[in-house]
């Protein structure tokens, strides 16, 4: 399977910067994008985020901070994304009152972070899995690395196409707008490239898809976005592999071993 370089967005929250920055690194070796925040930075930045910020986060990790047991709820309130908790203590009370203040899951420190991808992954694949499955499906989009299919044949597309195709997979039907999609691509602090780049990425990716379907299965609005828009009759396929392949995360494993702190 091919590694096409999507970069997710995962945001650390914990009072330490010295183990915010070495899992900020990590991830980035992951090819995941990712930034760090003290609870007091992340406190401000979620009440002051907007909506296609916050739709472009696709995991939150807890780290060590005084708020730990109050914050899943303030985040859940703005956000679906995964929140997983890190503790250094795999006591079974410790474990209990972490779920219990509404994280998705608890690791134990040190963890090697492809742990950490899958165990996001496989909350988004339980989620997906709780959604209506279409009986029927000519389009057929994967997550995880591989080509889309369309009557069965592969499209190959670049990486940014193909990761814009997916967030539309997973947004089928629902306008979107040009900055969200950029935030899902690019991340939502990437400052080198500039929104308008989207439009081009679109074009390209619509006509692709014209020209296999007949029809345009991209309907664009002036000031309004994009929405994927496939009949009936022409269903999406949501379906993701199991665990072991669910390759947009797993994908970025490294040969060598590593294991991120404790922060002990």
């Amino acid at each position: 399977m091919r590694n096409r370089g999507e970069r997710l967005m995962y945001i650390i929250v914990d009072d330490r910067e010295s183990v915010a920055n070495s899992y900020v690194g990590g991830l980035d070796r992951e090819g995941v994008s990712s930034i760090g925040f003290s609870s007091g930075e992340f406190w401000d930045w979620l009440q002051s985020a907007n909506e296609s910020d916050l739709a472009a986060v696709d995991a939150f990790l807890l780290g060590d901070c005084d708020t730990r047991g109050s914050l899943p709820r303030a985040m859940r309130k703005r956000s679906s994304a995964p929140i997983i908790a890190m503790s250094g203590q795999k006591m079974l009370k410790n474990t209990l009152e972490l779920f219990e203040s509404g994280v998705d899951d608890v690791v134990y420190v040190p963890i090697h972070l492809r742990e950490i991808l899958a165990r996001t992954a496989a909350i988004a694949r339980r989620r997906v899995g709780d959604l209506p499955r279409p009986c029927e499906t000519r389009i057929q989009v994967f997550f995880n690395g591989r080509d889309p299919e369309i009557g069965g044949r592969a499209l190959t597309l670049p990486r940014r196409e193909l990761r814009i195709l997916e967030y539309m997979v997973g947004n089928h039907g629902k306008w979107i707008t040009k900055t969200q999609i950029f935030n899902a691509v690019y991340g939502i602090f990437e400052a080198t490239f500039d929104e308008s780049v989207i439009e081009s990425h679109v074009s390209k990716l619509r006509k692709k898809l014209r020209d296999r379907l007949g029809f345009d299965a991209i309907v664009a609005r002036r000031y309004v976005g994009y929405r994927l828009n496939i009949p009936a009759g022409e269903a999406i396929d949501e379906s993701m592999q199991d665990l072991g392949e669910v390759g947009i995360l797993l994908n970025r494993a490294h040969a060598a071993p590593a294991a991120y702190p404790a922060g002990n």
